[in-house]
């Protein structure tokens, strides 16, 4: 299968869905990545590009595409709408996996009402969560106890954020491993990561 995953900046993707990637990938399916923006409001573009990029290779992407939209300023518009489609029409995904419509960030947000838009004819649509999710209920779990060190490991191949959370002497590999607990607790799982069905078809 082709499976992409959307996220508005570097490191996005990892957290919400990184252990599921990861997955997918080992069992030879063809996971794309595109990144809206390359996180300037958080660090130097090229060296949150950079991390990105080595991140994508922990993960084992076969491409990762920039939307090249700037952070912070990501809104919903018909051409934003067109950048996702053409990406979309490029690889013909049959998952999609992007940010949760309920989030603090406008970019997060926006980008989800952006992605319900141009998923409109694709079958299997997943949101994921972050650290500013808000109304999560997921109904859909991956268990990634087999692959969590592995995400823990894309997430550190973004060194500039690690510590970036607003939450004192807290990393966002901290973050990252507890929120795959509770989740697998949810799951009746060790560790998972935990998902809202825009769309999900299951073949019987």
């Amino acid at each position: 299968m082709n499976i992409l995953a959307i996220g508005a900046h570097p490191d996005d993707i990892e957290f919400g869905c990184g252990g599921s990637l990861i997955k997918y990938a080992d069992k030879g399916n063809d996971v794309f990545l595109l990144v809206m923006s390359k996180g300037e409001m958080g660090g130097e573009p090229t060296v949150r590009g950079a991390e990105q990029e080595r991140a994508a290779a922990v993960i084992g992407a076969k491409e990762l595409f920039w939307g090249g939209l700037v952070d912070t300023r990501i809104d919903i518009s018909r051409d934003n709408i067109q950048r996702l489609e053409s990406v979309i029409k490029k690889i013909n995904p049959d998952v999609i996996f992007c940010h949760n419509p309920y989030d603090t960030h406008q970019d997060h947000r926006h980008l989800a009402q952006l992605t319900i838009s141009a998923t409109r004819n694709i079958r299997n649509v997943l949101f994921y969560e972050g650290p500013t999710t808000e109304r999560f209920d997921p109904q859909v779990y991956i268990d990634i106890s087999t692959v969590l060190d592995r995400k823990i490991k894309a997430l550190m191949a973004h060194q500039s954020q690690i510590e970036k959370t607003n939450i004192q002497d807290v990393s966002i590999l901290e973050i990252a491993r507890s929120c795959a607990n509770f989740r697998g607790i949810q799951g009746r799982v060790r560790y998972a990561e935990a998902f809202l069905a825009l769309r999900l078809f299951i073949n019987v």
